[in-house]
This record gives C-alpha cells, structure tokens and sequence, in this order.
C-alpha cells in the first residue's frame, strides 16, 4: 500500500510514510499479479507442451514398432520375391534347354522323351539362343547309346508295307477302271 491509502484509512500523515515505506520493504520479495499470471501462463503452456511430447513420443514409439513391423514385411517380401525370381529363371532355363534338346533329337531318335533324359542339363549352358555343350553330348550320346538312333542313311524300300509289286508280263495288268473281278481274273490267268 502506498501513503495515500494509509491517509485515507484515517492514519496520520507521519504514520502513514512510515506505514508506506514499511509496506515496499516487506513487497520487495513479491511478484506483481499480472507477472505471476504471464509465468504462470507459460508454465501451464510449457507443461501441455511437454505432456503433448510425451504423447507424440509414445505414437512414435508405436509408429516405430510398426515401422520395425513394416520393415520386416518389406524384408520377408523382397526374399519372397526374389526366391520368386530365382524359381522362375531356373522353370524358364529348364524349359529353354528341355526345347533345345528336343529340337536337336527331333526325327534322329526312336523316343525323344528317353533320348533327352539322358543329357546332363548342368553341363549345358544357354548363350542367347544357342546352348553350348549340346552337341557334344549329343555326340557322345550317339557313340554310347547308338540303339537310341534312327540310321543315318536308312535302306531305301520301295514298298514301306512290304508288298513287292508284280514284275512280269503287262499283259496280267488289268484295264482301268476293271472292277476287282477283273483284276482278280487278269492276276490268276497267268
């Protein structure tokens, strides 16, 4: 309080400087309202800051976990993908040098699906189109398991159902058009 509101409580004017003066020693210590308001403002700010903090840390952590979550998955497919990718190269170089061989045995061998079991697929090497390693085999093959193998240069018949035509008198060939009677006649009139 200051001397004037000492005055108007009826205290003298000499007991009212001593009264003030007492008064501002004794509110030296003291913070004015509108300062405790504004430190007490910032605090309570400062502490919803610290609580939201807090809970962001907390989502964090979760979001983290899932995170970790999320990269295993990732992880686990990229592996998946890739043993995917390695399953499908290796059908695809199969199937490559299951047609490569077949080609190369194709009217050279009695039973192809026999033929080409027998090559060794991990000696065989595909290069673009062409798969090296084939030929040798394919060599050795028909040294080793020439029963496999049609003849190269197979005899000539004439007849593939094993009838030998008549060779004789022309006179026994019946006219065309002879009815089987006829042909049957002309044939035993020898």
């Amino acid at each position: 309080m200051n001397k004037e509101q000492f005055i108007a409580l009826g205290l003298p004017e000499d007991l009212a400087v001593k009264a003030a003066a007492a008064s501002t020693d004794e509110l030296k210590g003291f913070i004015p309202k509108t300062r405790f308001d504004e430190v007490n403002a910032a605090k309570l700010k400062a502490e919803k800051d610290v609580s939201d903090r807090d809970t962001q840390i907390t989502e964090l952590g979760k979001t983290a976990g899932m995170s970790e979550e999320l990269k295993a998955q990732i992880t686990k497919l990229q592996g998946e993908n890739t043993v995917a990718k390695e399953k499908h190269e290796a059908e695809l170089k199969e199937l490559t040098l299951t047609t490569a061989i077949k080609t190369a045995l194709t009217g050279k061998v009695h039973d192809e699906s026999l033929a080409a079991g027998l090559f060794d697929r991990s000696k065989l090497v595909i290069d673009g189109e062409k798969v090296v390693g084939l030929d040798d085999q394919l060599k050795v093959l028909k040294e080793s398991k020439a029963f496999l193998f049609k003849p190269d240069n197979p005899n000539p018949n004439p007849n593939p159902n094993g009838v030998t035509p008549h060779v004789g008198n022309s006179n026994s060939t019946p006219p065309v058009g002879a009815s089987l009677k006829d042909a049957l006649a002309a044939h035993y009139s020898k």
